[in-house]
């Protein structure tokens, strides 16, 4: 107990040193997160009227970032399969870091949840044993399990292994590699049940397609690999740590497969919507071409796919097998991803109504500075854990001999 106290001691007081960029760094996250803290209290005592959801369009900026991160979260089993299974050196050396990257995001995407959910005094519904958690009927409590499950499983992993660097000593296998194993399986798992969360809702015929939960984990194996290989590289640049680029370029072919695929499925399910013309199309129509006068997602669609083919040239072309082309496309699919799989799949879903309204969603400016804040918080988390881990692996903090 004595050095589990002082490993949390010596791990706080390593959060709050740094140089002047650090710490201006994470003063601006800090204030970004006080101005959506505001902007939530604001919420919380007005109501979810502060944001531009209706009755009609009931799932907006909140529910896109939490799909979105789910993936993100999800992405961090493409560092430990090849670590773990296939004793890939380079990126053994920095899996901890992904799965840290995990960590973060997960704890974000449970704050999605929080501030979507308009009384969240009632959130003790979804603890088992106390709320009616209405397990296993109910796709949102698998979803629970899922995400927390997942969330724990990489926080014991990261934490016994680090730990044991601090104290010096040969951590053991028996006590984390079985978790490993398991979290692999548990990083689809916590995707496809998202997806299937959306595919399961009959009265929204936008969603109602097979192809949605292997498009969903297609797309997280693009974006969580490419923030994974822009994270990798400010912390090379920060830090002593030492990222080897044989790493980053394995991440990149990865990334190629999962882009190509992803553009596979989107493609099936352009043709399947337009090609029949079916009594479901007008979900779809109004994504990419409009309704009438509404036509607010139009040019977001557009820009989505034009960012994410130009991404896939990038790792495609022999001629672009370079650093900085790779972290361009790398840019280019974490927003072109994000706005397919945002707001071009949540949004489009509820307009029209199921009785026919057209009812247009924008966020809010209120919305907007929460889900800064969420984006603010977890990027301050992963700095701080990042800050502690990188000079217990270096051998730099250790526990002190008696």
């Amino acid at each position: 107990m004595r050095d589990y106290l002082s490993f949390l001691g010596k791990s706080v007081r390593r959060a709050f040193t740094g140089d002047w960029r650090y710490y201006a760094w994470m003063t601006f996250l800090t204030l970004v997160i006080l101005l959506g803290l505001n902007a939530y209290a604001r919420q919380l005592v007005q109501g979810l009227s502060v944001t531009g959801m209706s009755d009609q369009v009931s799932w907006g900026a909140y529910i896109a970032n939490f799909t979105y991160l789910v993936g993100i979260a999800a992405a961090a089993v493409m560092l430990v399969i090849p670590a773990y299974l296939f004793k890939h050196e380079a990126l053994h050396a920095v899996v901890v870091l992904g799965e840290l990257l995990a960590v973060a995001v997960l704890v974000m995407c449970l704050l999605f949840v929080m501030v979507d959910i308009g009384r969240p005094d009632r959130f003790w519904h979804l603890i088992p044993l106390i709320g009616k958690f209405n397990f296993p009927g109910s796709l949102l409590a698998w979803d629970v399990i899922a995400l927390n499950g997942y969330l724990l499983l990489n926080a014991h992993i990261t934490g016994y292994l680090i730990y044991m660097r601090w104290k010096g000593e040969t951590p053991r296998k028996s006590f984390y590699m079985p978790f490993v194993f398991l979290s692999i399986a548990w990083a689809i798992s916590i995707h496809t049940v998202t997806a299937f969360l959306l595919v399961g809702l009959g009265g929204r015929p936008f969603w109602n397609s097979a192809v949605i939960p292997p498009r969903f984990l297609a797309s997280a194996f693009a974006a969580g690999p490419g923030l994974i290989v822009i994270t990798l590289q400010i912390i090379r640049k920060m830090s002593p740590f030492k990222v080897q680029d044989s790493a980053l370029f394995t991440l990149r072919r990865i990334i190629t497969v999962a882009m190509l695929v992803n553009l596979f499925f989107l493609l099936s399910e352009v043709f399947v919507e337009f090609y029949t013309g079916s009594a479901h199309v007008v979900s779809a129509r109004y994504l990419f071409f409009g309704l009438g006068d509404a036509n607010k997602l139009v040019p977001w669609i557009w820009l989505a796919i034009g960012l994410n083919v130009t991404a896939t040239a990038l790792l495609l072309s022999p001629k672009t097998h370079q650093l900085r082309f790779l972290n361009l496309a790398c840019v280019f699919a974490i927003v072109g991803i994000w706005i397919e799989k945002g707001m071009g799949l949540i949004v489009p879903a509820f307009v029209p109504t199921p009785l026919g309204e057209v009812v247009e969603y924008a966020p809010t400016l209120n919305e907007t500075l929460v889900s800064m804040g969420i984006w603010a918080f977890g990027a301050l988390l992963y700095t701080v854990l990042v800050r502690i881990a990188i000079p217990i692996i270096l051998g730099t903090l250790r526990k002190e001999a008696a």
